[in-house]
């Protein structure tokens, strides 16, 4: 192959898609921490698959086009760090290849390149050893051997790249630390290779498709069972040589009739025209590409439509004009109890996520839109998350957003209690970000599996209490681990504790808690039924 146009990119991207879908779960298990979070593999795979998404409803074969598009869709679906620079990579792929109808060799290396440059920019402090690290010295590997073998065709560069980039995947460990004590590579850098090995597969003609998960599709059908709408998905597919061989209507409908319902499948020669009412297009395009090629397609949101036109039928009303306020704050939080907490210290959206769903860059816009203020912060309150809302904010550069640091939902109420609407933003800005540094945070959860953390031996099922970063024990009786992780965060200088117990919590547990700080420690509790997933209990010391 000595050149790649939108028909290769395309089949590259599916490719790729469907095989990080079908790896994700093996790639939230190489998560360091051994919580029950949303995990790399998640993250990324809904990322990925969001940017194919709208490339592949481009309805187009236009190179630039499709990497614009795709670009598009990754920057607004990116979920959690790992999803958001692996949307840069990408972003700066396009701005390479921008106005291109097919990719040389030396373009191909060139865009690599310049989506590891985009990539590293978009991150304050570069951490080496992780997905940054694959991409640069993959990028840097194709670029060097098209240096010295001019006359390398895509395959030679491509495959340079992926060998490379499984070299350096294989050597994170010995950059970072941790991964080198749990035994595991990167879980960023590890999406990134199965992205390129999916589009190695297309390129080789053997394309990933995705696999069928008895547990989604069992979801799926019970879902439309009890819903009319999802999306119409409509196509027609050209057969390839194999497919005419292979193909036949009633494997075609038994297979979507796992998917969706509404199927109709005729086939005139080497055309087979398509369509099903699913919850779950992108897996009937998987399907059907093993057959052969997209002439036409179109997906439609089928709830929209009806929405659209529930809404058109009603009598107009006259909108009542919403009055731009000073301040607007957005905060991220899972649980009706921590939703209502955060709406009693003023925040106007609180947005649905966490740690074991990290909302995306397109989440936080449209809790942007939904606001009308002059200043609007951002309460991210995870780590993981904080990337995706200055994703956001970028976005809407036309509008005075700011995103706080908060790394915990400790964090973050502590946040609120010091926002004042009567002083200018930077005056709030600054007292918010000061708060930040008096709290400790601490959380207790059960771990997903056998593991060593900082020398410490943790067992599946165990419950572990996690201060800030660092897991401080790890016990199978829940109210040892809480006890002892209140013993690690409160000190001489504690004034206040604040409980947030979760869904799972009991009255009783959570008043043996109040008892024990309050005869151990004699300082203030604050006791709130944050109905929290995950997380048994998070303590917020001040």
């Amino acid at each position: 192959m000595n050149r790649i146009n939108g028909t290769d990119f395309k089949e590259m991207l599916l490719s790729g898609a469907a095989h990080l879908s079908n790896r994700h779960d093996a790639i939230d298990a190489l998560n360091v921490f051994p919580v029950p979070d949303g995990d790399t593999g998640t993250n990324m795979s809904m990322t990925f698959t969001s940017g194919v998404k709208e490339a592949m409803q481009a309805c187009t074969e236009d190179l630039s086009l499709l990497a614009k598009t795709l670009s598009k869709g990754l920057l607004m679906g990116a979920r959690g760090n790992s999803g958001v620079i692996l949307s840069q990579i990408f972003r700066g792929f396009y701005q390479s290849i921008e106005g291109k109808s097919e990719l040389t060799p030396a373009d191909l290396a060139a865009a690599f390149v310049n989506g590891s440059k985009v990539a590293y920019k978009a991150v304050m402090r570069p951490v080496e050893g992780t997905i940054l690290t694959v991409v640069r010295e993959a990028s840097a590997a194709g670029e060097q051997y098209m240096k010295e073998h001019p006359e390398a065709t895509i395959d030679d560069v491509f495959n340079c790249i992926l060998d490379e980039s499984r070299i350096s995947l294989a050597n994170t460990p010995e950059l970072l630390p941790v991964l080198k004590e749990v035994g595991v590579v990167d879980s960023g850098g590890t999406g990134l290779v199965v992205i390129l090995e999916g589009f190695k597969a297309a390129m080789d003609g053997h394309p990933f498709v995705m696999e069928e998960k008895e547990s989604t599709t069992a979801k799926a059908a019970m879902e439309l069972e009890n819903e009319e709408f999802g999306y119409c998905t409509e196509f027609i597919l050209r057969l390839s040589e194999q497919g005419q061989v292979t193909f036949t209507e009633d494997k075609m409908k038994k297979a979507l009739a796992r998917l969706g319902e509404s199927i109709v499948v005729v086939q005139d020669d080497d055309l087979v025209k398509v369509h099903v009412h699913t919850l779950t297009p992108g897996d009937a395009l998987n399907y059907a590409q093993r057959y052969g090629e997209f002439v036409k397609l179109k997906i439609e949101n089928m709830q929209e439509q009806h929405n659209t036109i529930m809404n058109e039928s009603l009598p107009e009303k006259a909108e009542a004009p919403v009055e731009e306020k000073d301040y607007a704050l957005i905060a991220v939080a899972a649980g009706d109890g921590l939703k209502k907490l955060f709406e009693e210290y003023r925040v106007d959206v609180v947005i649905s996520g966490g740690q074991t769903m990290n909302p995306s860059t397109e989440d936080f816009v449209a809790a942007i839109k939904k606001v009308k203020a002059k200043h609007i912060f951002i309460l991210p309150n995870n780590s993981n998350i904080i990337l995706a809302a200055q994703q956001a904010a970028a976005v809407m550069e036309d509008q005075d957003i700011r995103v706080l640091q908060t790394k915990s939902i400790p964090q973050g109420l502590s946040a609120c209690i010091m926002f004042n609407p009567e002083v200018s933003a930077e005056e709030n800005e600054a007292e918010m970000t000061a708060a930040l540094q008096h709290v400790k945070t601490g959380q207790i959860t059960y771990a997903i599996k056998d593991t060593t953390f900082d020398g410490m031996e943790i067992v599946a099922g165990d419950y572990m209490g996690i201060a800030e970063k660092s897991i401080v024990i790890s016990t199978p009786n829940k109210m040892d681990a809480c006890l002892r992780l209140l013993d690690s965060l409160i000190d001489g200088d504690s004034e206040i504790v604040t409980v947030l117990a979760g869904e799972d919590a009991s009255e009783e547990e959570t008043s043996q808690i109040a008892r024990y700080i309050e005869d151990q420690f004699g300082v203030e509790t604050d006791i709130q039924a944050g109905g929290q997933p995950v997380y048994s209990f998070i303590f917020g010391v001040e």
